[in-house]
């Protein structure tokens, strides 16, 4: 395959990948999706920590109860 043809494709292949963005928004997007991720999962954090203090709360009134 001619150096020429190779570059090509190489170029297309990039592009595609890329998905039509220039290799600066590629970055800028990437980094974007990654903060949001990360809310996401502090959010997440979050939300199992509260159940999880609602379970606590609710197997030591329980326990209360047999206990007493």
């Amino acid at each position: 395959m001619p150096e020429k043809d190779l570059d090509a494709k190489v170029e297309r292949m990039l592009n595609a990948a890329l998905g039509g963005l220039t290799p600066h928004e590629a970055l800028l997007k990437a980094s974007l999706d990654e903060a949001a991720n990360v809310a996401e999962r502090a959010a997440a954090k979050e939300k199992n920590r509260e159940r999880a203090l609602r379970l606590l709360a609710e197997i030591e009134k329980a326990q209360g109860k047999s206990g007493a």
